[in-house]
């Protein structure tokens, strides 16, 4: 990919300058029209590394997300000017591709753009929902304080996310032990003793005949049955890459016990987060219900909420039009009622936070808890069947001979 340095005109005929990363000439004058932008002239832009922008450097970890956050609001808050701000940040010891990144954004900043214009072109990057909180700072005019804000929702964000894989981590350890003993007991240990039983003529039958028969197949039909599981794994990701897949995946996590717990905690909490954040950089609630629209991340939801939005847009109370489409807990829908009884619902939605978050880390303890004896319990019930499978026969003949 190349750097290309280009000037064009928007649509109220106003010259934009800037830098931007494109396949060929081509790609670039239809990534400006994306913006609303006509190219008129651009160039090869050889100052920096471009050869940093590797096609698979797509992302940033959220981790330098935040510290950019972080940064960037303390300086805004010292009254430094957000171009100087630019400066500074992309000399700092982020990964290079994110420095790049910077530098390109100092580069449009410079040129005219919005700095969330500017980070239009790495939607990657940015997510949805950090642009339109970048958009919704530069309306208000409290941009450190969106960050501020930013940097606090994601650092809390990563640290739930911290805390459910801590809690998963030894049940699915005990379950990929339960598999690699199954796999080990029938491919290796079950055909050694069918060798030395075979050599005795000891008559295989029961629940044994059934273990070395399951064993005979696996290790005959391995591969077949692998490139069976690949193919079935391939599809299913492929499937779940679209939009009717990700709507019934999405369905699905809602329909399972423990699970529909975590999700709707979790939602609830970052639901709660990002209204709050909305409403006290000065968005309107209607406006706040568009943006916040994003940060939902399960389409079953997203389109309940959305047909919520459009009721509250018609003038309905928030929380009968959530209590209407059965979107979040009780306790949420009682919290949003205080909220527009007392005019203070970010008050109330930045307090209730804690709770959902103390919910979710709760339910995600309970899964745990429960899915370590239950896999303890799988485990020993599979090596006592296999043992028995593997020794029954062996036993028998000690018996004989005694007798």
């Amino acid at each position: 990919m190349q750097k290309y340095k280009y000037m064009a005109v928007d649509l109220q005929k106003h010259k934009v300058k800037g830098v931007f990363i494109a396949n060929d000439m081509d790609d670039l004058a239809e990534q400006l029209a994306k913006q609303n932008l006509f190219l008129v002239s651009a160039k090869p832009y050889t100052s920096g590394d471009v050869t940093s922008f590797f096609s698979f450097q797509a992302t940033v970890k959220i981790a330098e997300l935040t510290t950019f956050c972080r940064q960037y609001a303390i300086m805004l808050n010292t009254h430094i000017p957000i171009l100087d701000c630019l400066d500074i940040l992309k000399n700092q010891p982020y990964t290079k591709y994110f420095k790049e990144v910077i530098g390109v954004l100092y580069e449009d900043v410079e040129g005219g753009m919005l700095l969330s214009e500017a980070m239009e072109k790495y939607k990657t990057v940015f997510p949805d929902f950090f642009r339109s909180m970048v958009k919704v700072g530069e309306i208000s005019g409290h941009l450190e304080v969106v960050l501020t804000s930013l940097a606090e929702y994601y650092e809390t964000e990563t640290s739930l996310r911290r805390k459910v894989k801590s809690a998963m981590s030894y049940p699915l350890m005990l379950m990929g032990m339960t598999v690699g003993i199954v796999i080990l007991m029938l491919t290796v240990v079950i055909p050694t003793f069918r060798d030395t039983l075979a050599q005795l003529n000891v008559e295989i039958t029961g629940f044994t005949k059934l273990v070395y028969d399951a064993s005979d197949f696996l290790v005959q039909w391995w591969q077949t049955l692998l490139m069976g599981l690949l193919c079935v794994a391939l599809l299913l990701m492929l499937y779940l890459r679209t939009e009717k897949g990700k709507y019934v995946f999405d369905t699905l996590k809602l329909k399972i016990p423990i699970v529909k717990t975590i999700q709707i905690n979790t939602i609830t909490s970052r639901f709660a987060r990002a209204l709050a954040l909305l409403l006290t950089s000065g968005l309107d609630l209607n406006e706040s219900m568009y943006a916040t629209e994003i940060v939902i991340g399960n389409r079953y939801l997203t389109e309940r909420f959305r047909a919520a939005a459009d009721e509250v847009r018609s003038g309905m109370m928030l929380t009968e039009a959530f209590d209407k489409y059965k979107l979040f807990p009780p306790m949420m829908i009682q919290m949003i009622t205080i909220g527009e009884k007392t005019n203070a619902l970010d008050e109330v939605l930045t307090r209730s936070c804690k709770f959902f978050d103390d919910q979710v880390e709760s339910s995600v303890t309970s899964l745990a808890n429960k899915l370590q004896p239950a896999m303890l319990l799988i485990m020993g019930v599979v090596i006592i069947a296999l043992f028995l499978a593997v020794y029954s026969p062996m036993l028998s003949i000690m018996t004989g001979l005694n007798v």
